[in-house]
């Protein structure tokens, strides 16, 4: 019997500075009415100078293993979901592999933007399920605001500091656990969502990512539920990567979801990137809103383009 993987324990972690919308009114030509009309946020966790990805990775990575009651001595694998590493080697994964003081197993980073942790638990469950490895600590972590123009008001309201941690482990239960995830990119797009190597900032043209954001949502939602032989109205909650609440709107109608089938907090944290859905899964989990035998889908899309979507039971 194939083994399936299934998340044990999760936790996250956002640095203690919050920038509020009225903060930002001193800052650019903004105001909180603008911010929220366009996309939902109220606030956002920023870092300071001397805080990296690896130390916020770090933080949510030991809270996921308490919370899975188990030590780093019982991983055999990390994964970190990252495209603000601390350096371009070694890797945040190595990084947090020596901080973890657990020794020789391999370890490295996903980069695949706001959907990076889709990727990342995706790699996992196959990893599992090819019986390679058993336990694998997975990552979403970003720093995005230390690459945000300030001056820019169409990119500087949107983006937070933040990261989520789950522990993966291989399971033969009654069905629960990872059971489909979907991957896709359209590199032809990419060009409307962009962060420099050096000495620039994220640049966006907001109608095609908006247009994309859109699309790839649905189409991901959509094609996981069939990968896992499940129909819509079988999924008990969808937790989207938490970019804009005009999205998740304009797709909750579309597909005819109601609001209590949605989670949503970005209203509080903006988008962290690939920390956004670890993040967002960790507080609907721990306030009741997956309960044993759910069906959730999570689904990212983000830069690259890239998006994705995997379906849990619980």
């Amino acid at each position: 019997m194939t083994a399936k993987a299934k998340i044990i324990g999760s936790g996250f972690y956002v640095p203690p500075k919050i920038l509020t919308n009225a903060d930002l009114e001193k800052m650019v030509d903004t105001t909180d009415e603008w911010i929220m009309s366009r996309s939902g946020i109220k606030e956002r966790h920023v870092c300071d100078d001397k805080t990296t990805t690896a130390d916020l990775a770090e933080a949510a990575a030991r809270l996921a293993l308490k919370a899975a009651n188990v030590n780093s001595d019982y991983l055999d694998l990390i994964l970190v979901a990252t495209t603000t590493p601390d350096s371009l080697f070694p890797s945040v994964g190595c990084i947090l592999q020596n901080r973890l003081a657990v020794r020789r197993i391999p370890s490295f980073d996903i980069s695949a933007a706001c959907s990076g942790f889709n990727f990342a638990l995706a790699t996992a469950a196959a990893f599992v399920e090819s019986g390679q490895y058993s336990n694998i600590l997975v990552v979403g972590a970003d720093t995005l605001t230390k690459y945000v123009d300030w001056t820019d008001r169409g990119t500087c309201v949107l983006f937070g500091d933040g990261a989520g941690a789950v522990v993966v482990s291989a399971s033969n239960g009654d069905g629960d656990g990872i059971l489909a995830n979907y991957l896709g990119a359209r590199g032809e797009g990419g060009k409307h969502l962009v962060m420099p190597l050096k000495n620039g900032f994220i640049t966006m043209n907001g109608k095609e990512v908006f247009k994309f954001a859109v699309s790839a949502l649905e189409e991901s939602v959509t094609e996981v539920l069939k990968k896992a032989n499940l129909k819509l109205e079988d999924m008990d909650l969808l937790i989207p990567h938490q970019a804009n609440i005009r999205i998740i709107n304009h797709v909750a109608k579309k597909l005819g979801l109601p609001k209590e089938k949605i989670f949503v907090n970005l209203d509080r944290y903006g988008n962290t990137s690939a920390a956004s859905i670890p993040i967002a899964f960790n507080e609907a989990y721990n306030g009741g809103r997956i309960k044993k035998g759910d069906k959730v889908v999570l689904s990212g899309f983000g830069a690259g383009l890239t998006y994705g979507a995997n379906v849990i039971k619980f």
